[in-house]
């Protein structure tokens, strides 16, 4: 069997550090493999909604933990400034002693954009930002000096020092079948699929795998992830109604809890619908667990679905 990577978000909308500091804890101990924090500026809901920033909060994590990888679920590469960005990391790997993965996307949310006074641009234009944010990440992380002249990102004889602990793994996320799994192809470690499109997964494997032949690849140098929505209760019964509630409160944006590849249930069940993913070549799940409380689920997984996975 494949080695299976289990990851848990920790809370970060309507949390305190406090709530995060805890949880990010009791999460390692409890033997998941990385923690991740979505990168928004705004709570995706509305801007009113409290949300930590997510590499300050990644830094933070870095510092009171010890084993487990940390990454962000993504960070939209136009947001910031891509050589300061990279800087940030590195340092941030330092912290962490070589356990960050950064989780780069093309962003979707303009508010977050333009009321910090940042350009929201075309969708074409974000994939371009994205594309360049990457090779200049790749060339400050591993050369002793950089000058990158993109269109969006720009390094004049950039060094960065001290370089990370280890080269970070990129994370590529997105489902964008022309453009966004061809540039995972051409260079990323991790690619995540996102939790709207888990159904599509069998088919987006697939195209990323004939990008893979496109640039002389071989697709099992990138590990495929999926973000999901877990749903997990005692028995069946008890399932049933938090199904339901899922449905109404994501509303599809994590996936259909009750689809095809859907993770919820008892832990038979879900055992059942991680098999799925793994058979379709799917080894990492990044998952954020239904409730306002997710201690007592994700314990409940620890305990009845990792060890058979392991």
């Amino acid at each position: 069997m494949p080695a299976v990577h289990f990851g848990v978000t920790i809370p970060q909308i309507k949390r305190t550090w406090d709530e995060a500091k805890s949880a990010s804890i009791e999460f390692e101990a409890m033997g998941y493999d990385s923690l991740w924090v979505c990168d928004h500026l705004y709570g995706p809901q509305s801007p009113s909604i409290p949300i930590l920033e997510a590499w300050s909060l990644v830094s933070a994590v870095a510092a009171i933990t010890d084993r487990v990888e940390i990454g962000t679920l993504v960070t939209p590469a136009g947001m910031r400034n891509p050589a300061q960005l990279g800087k940030v990391i590195a340092t941030i790997d330092n912290i962490a002693g070589g356990r960050i993965i950064p989780g780069l996307g093309a962003g979707w949310m303009p508010r977050e954009f333009t009321d910090f006074g940042v350009p929201f641009l075309s969708t074409g234009q974000r994939l371009a930002q994205l594309r360049e944010t990457v090779e200049l990440l790749k060339q400050m992380w591993t050369e002793p000096s950089v000058t990158y002249e993109g269109k969006y990102a720009q390094a004049h004889n950039l060094v960065c020092e001290p370089k990370p602990v280890r080269t970070p793994p990129i994370l590529i996320g997105g489902a964008g079948e022309k453009v966004t799994l061809k540039l995972a192809a051409e260079h990323a470690a991790i690619w995540n699929n996102m939790a709207v499109h888990q159904a599509r997964l069998p088919q987006k494997v697939e195209v990323l795998k004939q990008h893979c032949a496109s640039v002389g690849r071989d697709p099992a140098d990138i590990t495929i992830s999926q973000q999901c929505l877990v749903t997990i209760a005692p028995d069946e019964a008890s399932a049933g109604p938090m199904l339901e509630t899922s449905k109404k409160i994501f509303g599809g944006h994590m996936g259909d809890p009750t689809g095809p590849l859907g993770i919820a249930g008892s832990p038979e069940r879900v055992r059942d619908q991680i098999q799925k993913h793994i058979d379709l070549g799917c080894t990492m799940f990044l998952m954020e667990f239904f409730g306002r409380e997710t201690i007592t689920p994700a314990k409940l997984f620890a305990e009845t679905v990792m060890p058979h996975f392991r």
